[in-house]
């Protein structure tokens, strides 16, 4: 079975960055697909971007441009480039891994996805 660990998460200041990362047990047909997501105290969870094994990307809009995500798949490890961060953003930060799905968007963001980490904190404030 897959496991995923993050890592990566702390505290910073409203304007700073913060880097994540995700690392893979192994390579699976059910961790082509990759993602970030994130869930504050009282809101849904929500996704932020995924990745087709260390290539094509689908980003949520409102993610665009402050986020990034990327992939190394030669260490199965999965990353998220957070910058201009905000209170808004503090919130527990997850990495999942599911299979693709043919036909149309490889990875979507609403797509499956069977395999969780554990979540990493992150806390945006002054």
């Amino acid at each position: 079975q897959v496991q995923l660990m993050e890592s990566g998460g702390g505290s910073v200041r409203p304007g700073g960055s913060l880097n994540l990362s995700c690392e893979a047990s192994h390579s699976t047909y059910t961790t082509i697909c990759m993602a970030w997501f994130r869930q504050a105290p009282g809101k849904e969870r929500e996704a932020i971007a995924t990745i087709y094994q260390d290539s094509l990307t689908i980003y949520e809009e409102s993610f665009k441009g402050r986020f990034l995500v990327s992939r190394d798949s030669a260490k199965n490890t999965l990353y998220l480039q957070m910058n201009s961060l905000q209170p808004e953003d503090t919130a527990l930060y997850y990495c999942a891994a599911g299979p693709p799905t043919l036909g149309g968007a490889l990875c979507p963001l609403k797509g499956t996805f069977d395999f969780w980490g554990q979540g990493t904190q992150v806390t945006v404030s002054s």
